[in-house]
C-alpha cells in the first residue's frame, strides 16, 4: 500500500467505525461493544503510525480523492496532507481515543437496544473529525472537520442528559464555537471571493500571485485573517475567547476531558499556525513581524490567566481546564515565535502535555466516582487509601510544572530557548505559568489524598464552585475499582515520560517542525511543482539551562503547594487579591451571552492590533 492511500484510510476507519459501533451496538452485549470500538480504535493507530512512520521528516505524503490532482496549479479535488507534526497530532488523537475507550469499558452504566454503543460510537466519530483536522490540506474541508468534531463534543459534554448542569455546559459550548464556526466560514468565503480556491496552498499561491509589489494587505485580507482564524482560536480556549471551557470540563464525563484539554485544544493552535503559516505567510499574506507581536500578545494573556484562575479553584475539573488555558497560552507563545525552533519545542509539549492532562482527568474521575465529588475542600484526607491514585496525581501535577525529564519538561525547555532569543523575559512566563498550574495540582494532591493541612475554611468573598453534590459516573460507586480507570492514566504519564527520554521523538519532531515551517515545500509537494529542501532541523533534546528552569519551576511549584496548604485557616484574603484577581473572577460569570460579547470583544482586538501595525 502507497503511503498516500494511507491517508483517506486514517479517515475513513474512524468515520465507518462509528457508523458500525452504533448499529451493531443495538444487538451486542455490553463487552462486545466495548470490543468493537476499541478494536476499531486500535486499528486506526496502526494506520496513523505506519502513516507518520512513513513521512519523510522533511516531506509529505499527498492524496487528491478521486484523483482530482491539480491542474495549471488548480483543481475542484479535496486533498488530504500528511507531515510529520499533521501525521502525529492525527496519531495523538487516535493513541488517546483509544486511552479513553479502555478506560471507559466499565465506566458508565450504558443502555442498551437503540443507544446501546452510542458513547463509543461518538467517541469514533470524534476521532474522525480529529484527524481529519488534522491531516486536510483544504480550508473549507478544515471547517467541516472543525464542525464535525464540535457537533461531537457538544454530544459528549452533554452525554448524562437526565442531569440538567451538562446540558446547560453543552450548550454554552455548542453555541459559543458554533458562533466562531461561522465566522471562520465568513472569512473563508471572503477568500474564495478574493482567489477563487479554497486548497489551503491554492489560497496562498493565489494571494502570492495577486500581491502587488510595494502594497501591504487591505483590509479585506486583514478581516478575512482574524474572521478565519476565529474558529481556531476558540477552539483553542485563547484568551478571551476561553470562557466555555471551564464550564465544559466541570460538566462533561471524565473520559471526555481526557479528550478536549489532551487534544481537542490543541488542535485548536495547529489550526492557527496550518492556517498563517500556509496561507497568509507568503508576499501576498501578513507581515510576519505584525503576526508575530499579535499572537504573542494573545499567548501571553492567555497563559497568565489560565496560570491566576487555576490557583483559585477548587473544583478540580475546572482547576484542571483552567491549567489547560494557561498551557495553552505557552504553546501559542511557541507557534507565534514562526520559527522551527519554537514549534518544535511546542510540539513536544503538546505531546507531553496531552499525556499528563488526560492522565489527570482520568484520576480525578477516579475521585469522583469513589466519593461522588470532585471538591478539593470537601476531600481534604478522603482519599488516603488510594495510595496508588495519589502517587499518579503527584507525577501528574509535577509533570505540569515542566519537571524533567517529562516530556513537559523538554517541550518547555526547548520552546523557552527559543522563545529567549526573541524576548528575554518570555521564559519568565513559562516557568511563573508552569510553576502555578503544576502548584495547583500539587496543593489539590496534598489535601486530597495527604490529608496535609488544616482542613480549608470558606470566605464568601472568594466563593467557587466547589464540586460537591456530584453524580457518581459509575454504578453503584461502592463497587471495587475497575482496573483499567487507573491503567489507562498510569500508561498516559509512561508516555509523557517517554517523550522526555527518548532521543528519537524530539527529534522526529523538531524535523518536522523545520518541514513544517517552510512554506514553499508545502506548496511545491501539494501543487505538484519541484521539490524544495526542507531547512535544517533545529536541536530538541536537554541543556542545562533547560534543566534548571524545569527543576527551578518544580520547586516553585512544590514551595506554592507546601505554602497553600500551610497556610493558617483563619487568615482572609489580601487587598491584591481582592483588587487584581477578584475582578478577573467575576469576568467568568456563566452567563452565556457574556461569552458571546467576549468573542466580539477579542476579534476586535486582534483587528485593531493588525491594523494598527499595518
Amino acid at each position: 500500500m502507497r503511503t498516500a492511500d494511507l491517508l483517506p484510510l486514517a479517515v475513513a476507519v474512524p468515520l465507518l467505525g462509528a457508523a458500525v459501533t452504533a448499529v451493531a451496538g443495538r444487538w451486542l452485549p455490553r463487552l462486545g461493544r466495548d470490543v468493537l470500538a476499541t478494536a476499531l480504535a486500535a486499528a486506526d493507530v496502526v494506520c496513523l503510525a505506519l502513516l507518520w512512520a512513513r513521512t519523510g521528516p522533511d516531506g509529505r505524503a499527498v492524496s487528491w480523492l478521486g484523483g482530482w490532482t491539480p491542474s495549471d496549479g488548480h483543481s475542484v479535488g479535496i486533498v488530504l496532507v500528511a507531515d510529520r507534526l499533521g501525521s502525529g497530532l492525527a496519531l495523538l488523537a487516535a493513541v488517546l481515543v483509544l486511552a479513553v475507550l479502555c478506560y471507559a469499558w466499565r465506566y458508565f452504566d450504558e443502555p442498551s437496544g437503540e443507544r446501546g454503543g452510542l458513547f463509543p460510537a461518538l467517541l469514533l466519530l470524534f476521532e474522525a473529525g480529529m484527524c481529519g483536522f488534522a491531516l486536510t490540506g483544504d480550508l473549507f474541508d478544515a471547517f467541516v472537520f472543525f464542525e464535525l468534531m464540535g457537533a461531537v463534543a457538544y454530544a459528549l459534554t452533554g452525554f448524562r442528559i437526565e442531569d440538567p448542569r451538562p446540558l446547560h455546559g453543552a450548550l454554552a459550548f455548542g453555541l459559543v464555537n458554533s458562533a466562531a464556526a461561522y465566522l471562520s466560514l465568513l472569512g473563508i468565503g471572503l477568500l474564495y471571493a478574493r482567489t477563487g480556491e479554497l486548497g489551503l496552498a491554492q489560497i496562498g499561491a493565489e494571494l502570492d500571485r495577486l500581491a502587488a509589489p510595494g502594497r501591504g494587505p487591505d483590509a479585506l485580507l486583514v478581516i478575512a485573517f482574524v474572521l478565519v482564524l476565529a474558529g481556531p482560536l476558540v477552539k483553542a480556549a485563547a484568551a478571551p475567547f476561553h470562557f466555555w471551557l471551564p464550564d465544559a470540563h466541570a460538566v462533561a464525563p471524565s473520559p471526555v476531558c481526557m479528550l478536549l484539554s489532551g487534544v481537542m485544544v490543541e488542535l485548536g493552535v495547529y489550526g492557527v499556525a496550518r492556517i498563517h503559516r500556509v496561507v497568509f505567510a507568503g508576499a501576498g499574506g501578513l507581515p510576519d513581524a505584525v503576526v508575530r507581536d499579535t499572537l504573542l500578545a494573545a499567548g501571553v494573556l492567555t497563559a497568565l490567566v489560565g496560570a491566576v484562575m487555576c490557583w483559585q479553584q477548587r473544583h478540580l475539573k475546572r482547576l484542571l481546564a483552567f491549567s489547560t488555558v494557561g498551557h495553552v497560552g505557552l504553546f501559542l507563545i511557541g507557534a507565534a515565535l514562526l520559527t522551527p525552533a519554537g514549534l518544535a519545542g511546542t510540539a513536544v509539549y503538546v505531546a507531553g502535555h496531552a499525556g499528563a492532562k488526560a492522565a489527570l482527568f482520568g484520576l480525578t474521575g477516579v475521585l469522583l466516582d469513589r466519593y461522588g465529588s470532585v471538591d478539593e475542600h470537601g476531600l481534604h484526607g478522603r482519599a488516603r487509601e488510594l495510595r496508588v491514585t495519589g502517587l499518579l496525581f503527584v507525577l501528574g501535577a509535577l509533570a505540569l510544572a515542566g519537571l524533567p525529564p517529562f516530556g513537559t519538561g523538554l517541550g518547555k525547555a526547548v520552546a523557552e530557548e527559543a522563545a529567549g532569543h526573541e524576548l528575554a523575559w518570555l521564559p519568565a512566563v513559562f516557568v511563573l505559568v508552569s510553576a502555578l498550574t503544576g502548584g495547583a495540582v500539587l496543593r489539590a494532591a496534598l489535601r486530597v489524598f495527604g490529608g496535609v493541612g488544616a482542613p480549608p475554611r470558606e470566605y464568601p468573598e472568594v466563593a467557587a464552585t466547589t464540586g460537591e453534590g456530584e453524580e457518581p459516573e459509575i454504578r453503584p460507586p461502592d463497587r471495587r475499582l475497575p482496573p483499567p480507570m487507573v491503567l489507562a492514566p498510569a500508561l498516559l504519564l509512561a508516555g509523557c515520560l517517554a517523550v522526555g527520554v527518548l532521543p528519537g521523538v524530539g527529534r522526529a519532531l523538531a524535523a518536522g517542525a523545520a518541514a513544517f515551517t517552510g512554506r514553499e515545500a508545502y506548496l511545491a509537494d501539494t501543487l505538484g511543482r519541484p521539490p524544495v529542501p526542507a531547512a535544517a532541523a533545529p536541536e530538541a533534546w536537554w541543556t542545562a539551562s533547560g534543566l534548571g528552569l524545569g527543576l527551578l519551576s518544580a520547586l516553585l511549584a512544590v514551595g506554592f503547594a507546601t505554602a497553600a496548604v500551610r497556610r493558617a485557616p483563619g487568615r482572609g484574603t489580601s487587598g491584591l487579591h481582592r483588587a487584581a484577581v477578584l475582578p478577573l473572577r467575576r469576568l467568568h460569570s456563566g452567563l452565556l451571552g457574556d461569552y458571546v460579547a467576549w468573542l466580539a470583544v477579542g476579534l476586535a482586538a486582534l483587528l485593531v492590533a493588525l491594523t494598527a501595525q499595518l
